[in-house]
């Protein structure tokens, strides 16, 4: 990290003041003694984010404690459902009603990027004594320059393979491995979803007088955007963008067969929903829950309700293709640059980063570190794995944590250009192949023809 040259002092006073919770990102505000937090100036922050329910307590749980340590700050949490979340921050936006501090999709993120709204993380480190650059995960900076973060991502955030074990059991299925050397092939997942999927009758996907017109337990279940689906294409060999980062190609080969592997799942093999059942299914992991499915290609979070509803549940590693790998992603935490307490955002964002100070939004399954000591240290990883077996079940310290160190390939959405423009293109030139209505190859040719000019620009 590069730090301001000061007098040893200085830094030393610095570091004091950071201890305290008092560091100011304007140097030459004074500091006032914590010991009469009183005759501090009052802050209130704004802090918008999205989740489900669970989520929302863990939050507000954490939020409690950075008001009780930092009592001349409040925050006011606005949750925004996940569904318009992009709609409600472009209105605010548009009404000069900016949160101080906010999670932000990758795409809104990259075009807000663009319009200088956000503060630059680097500088904040810069000025930090606690922190440096290097403490993080290496992928988690949405940078528009090298030298300019623009947002980092909220939280470690991998896929896995989440499968309830009493199905399997039942079903005579061997659990996926958690280890990456002995991932199932892709022909030893279809073998277990189709022993996984039930119809009315009790009959699997294997009998040959299975009805796949009344199905009433999928074997697998997906979500079609595109994180869940990079973890095939990359697996396969395939990227949205050429290795140079200037053409895309999305349509390559590679990438056509793992999106056909992935809607054969439900075209050919009827071991997953179409898109209109998923229509009448809840969340994927509800449909865990109530054994609607028996598998389930999700991220880590999905551990927080999981293991709040005491699933009987555990995690392998995804089928490979033809390497075993995992996506690692994340939602962006953003400061805004119209923020009028930007330090006191920055002490906030720290302060959830922290496992140390908001430990139950780890413990309980909603989040991953963002340092590497709390994957590497084994003390440390104690504390946040251990104490909650409900949400970290046996297979998560191999399939997630080790798999994100590993094999992790960072989300397209760090470095897409563009991405507000072409996500939506690509969702929904994708829909006639879900529906078994056109080949992955020739809807992603239409696709990269159409996109290609977007992502040049």
């Amino acid at each position: 990290m590069n730090r301001k040259s000061a007098a040893a002092v200085g830094t030393a006073a610095m570091a004091v003041l950071a201890a305290m919770g008092m560091w100011r990102w304007d140097a030459g505000t004074p500091a006032v003694s914590e010991t009469n937090p009183q005759h501090r100036e009052q802050v209130s922050l704004r802090f918008t984010y999205w989740g489900s329910v669970e989520e929302k307590k863990a939050i507000e749980s954490a939020l409690a404690r950075f008001s009780q340590e930092y009592p001349w700050i409040t925050v006011d949490p606005i949750q925004l459902p996940n569904s318009d979340y992009n709609t409600k921050m472009l209105a605010m936006s548009a009404s000069n009603e900016e949160p101080d501090i906010a999670y932000m999709t990758t795409e809104l993120g990259e075009a807000f990027a663009r319009q200088d709204k956000f503060l630059n993380f680097y500088d904040f480190l810069d000025r930090d004594p606690e922190l440096r650059k290097e403490d993080f995960l290496d992928y988690l900076w949405y940078r528009s320059s090298p030298d300019y973060a623009w947002g980092i991502s909220t939280a470690g955030e991998c896929f896995g393979l989440f499968y309830r074990k009493d199905l399997l059991e039942e079903a005579g299925v061997q659990p996926p491995p958690a280890q990456a050397a002995d991932a199932w092939t892709w022909d030893e997942f279809v073998s277990a979803a189709k022993k996984l999927t039930l119809d009315r009758n009790g009959r699997n996907a294997d009998d040959p007088q299975f009805d796949k017109d009344h199905i009433v337990r999928y074997g697998i279940m997906f979500e079609t955007w595109s994180d869940p689906l990079n973890n095939f294409i990359f697996g396969n060999g395939g990227d949205w963008v050429s290795p140079d980062r200037t053409r895309f190609t999305l349509n390559s080969p590679e990438a056509a067969e793992a999106v056909q592997k992935l809607a054969d799942l439900a075209n050919v093999y009827h071991v997953a929903p179409s898109p209109f059942e998923s229509k009448s299914l809840p969340a994927m992991n509800i449909a865990l829950q109530a054994g609607l499915a028996a598998m389930i290609v999700d991220g880590q979070w999905t551990n927080l309700d999981l293991g709040k509803a005491k699933v009987n549940y555990d995690i392998g590693v995804l089928p490979k293709l033809k390497r075993s790998v995992t996506v690692g992603l994340s939602g962006a935490t953003v400061l805004f640059r119209s923020s009028k307490h930007p330090e006191e955002a920055w002490l906030l964002y720290k302060w959830l980063a922290d496992p140390n100070k908001a430990i139950n939004l780890y413990t309980d399954g909603l989040w991953m570190p963002v340092y590497k000591k709390w994957y590497t240290d084994p003390d440390l990883v104690a504390q946040w794995v251990n104490p909650n077996p409900h949400a970290h079940p046996p297979g998560f310290k191999d399939a997630m944590m080790k798999q994100l160190l590993e094999n992790g390939i960072p989300s397209v959405g760090y470095d897409l250009h563009n991405q507000k423009e072409i996500f939506p293109e690509v969702t929904a030139g994708l829909i006639p192949v879900w529906q078994g209505e056109e080949s992955a190859q020739e809807a992603l040719n239409r696709i990269a023809d159409k996109v290609g000019g977007l992502y040049s620009q």
